[in-house]
This record gives structure tokens, C-alpha cells and sequence, in this order.
């Protein structure tokens, strides 16, 4: 009886877990998987596999930790892959597509770590404290990446795109 009775605190509990499973998706897919959906269902496997090391107060750090692996295995995977085929198939890091174009230019101008730091608080939704446990770092360490990637960003967007540096050609309109 005892038995049964565990088991169904933990779909309970589980039911709780899973109900962030569009956040996950949408997580992937923001962050350039090419099987979202599916990278969203083994995150969902692996957090029902270690049920017990998911935090009950907010699963969602825990999950996009867990996507976040997932993400890196499988672009390592692609990697290899194009090496393999000496192709450059590369899928960016950020789905930027429906954001403002400036704001996408300076989204791509970032490191890996500082994009990441400020999507986990403007898309995820999470506090600095989520975030830092998305990214297994301390409260105070994402607080300083995140601080300077606020910085990085604010310079990437008042630097102009590079076709503004370029210099404008001059017609000569007076010899003709």
C-alpha cells in the first residue's frame, strides 16, 4: 500500500513538473533546436527519471538546466556532423527572427553567456536566483554576468549596424 501510495504523490508532484513542458519547447526553440518538441519530452523523461532532484519550490531552473544540456549535446552533435560532411550547417543560437532588428543585430554582437544570461530573465521569466541555478553558478555570479551583459548589450545597441560606417559614395552632379 505504502507503495502505491508514493507513487502517486510522485505523478502528482509530477503533474506539476510536466505542466512546464510549452516552456521548455518554447525554450529550444528559441535557442535554434531543430527538434524542439522532442528535446522538450526527454527533458520531461529525465526530470520523471530524478523526480526526487527536482526543486519543489520551482521546477523551471531545473528544466531549462536540463534543456540546456540537451541543447549543448546536440549542437556538438551537429558539429560533428559538419565536420563530417565538411559542411557549415549552422542554425543560430537564438531564434531572433520575430524581435526588432536592431535588438536581434545586438543580441547576435553577444557571447553565448551574456545572450543567455539576459534571455533566462526577459524570455524565461526567471528571477536572477532561477537563473543562476538554470546555469549552476551562484546567486552573486550570475548577477555579475548578467550585469555586464546588460552593459555589453547597451553598447552593442548604440554602436550602428556596419553598413553605416561605411562611407556613402558622392556623385558628382555639378560636371554633368
Amino acid at each position: 500500500m505504502r507503495d502505491e501510495s508514493n507513487r502517486g504523490l510522485d505523478e502528482a508532484r509530477f503533474r506539476v513538473v510536466f505542466s512546464h513542458l510549452g516552456a521548455v519547447k518554447a525554450y529550444a526553440l528559441r535557442r535554434g533546436s531543430r527538434d524542439a518538441e522532442a528535446l522538450a519530452a526527454e527533458t520531461m523523461t529525465i526530470a520523471w527519471r530524478r523526480l526526487a532532484d527536482v526543486p519543489r519550490d520551482d521546477a523551471r531552473p531545473w528544466l531549462y538546466a536540463t534543456a540546456r544540456n540537451l541543447l549543448l549535446e546536440e549542437s556538438r552533435k551537429r558539429r560533428a556532423t559538419a565536420v563530417l560532411a565538411e559542411t557549415d550547417d549552422h542554425v543560430p543560437a537564438v531564434a531572433l527572427r520575430e524581435i526588432d532588428p536592431d535588438l536581434s543585430r545586438a543580441l547576435r554582437a553577444l557571447s553565448a553567456f551574456d545572450r543567455e544570461a539576459l534571455l533566462l530573465i526577459a524570455w524565461e521569466d526567471l528571477t536572477p536566483t532561477q537563473a543562476a541555478r538554470a546555469l549552476g553558478i551562484t546567486a552573486a555570479a550570475f548577477r555579475v554576468r548578467l550585469l555586464r551583459a546588460r552593459r555589453r548589450l547597451r553598447a552593442a545597441l548604440a554602436d550602428p549596424p556596419d553598413i553605416a560606417h561605411q562611407a556613402v559614395p558622392q556623385l558628382d552632379v555639378e560636371g554633368s
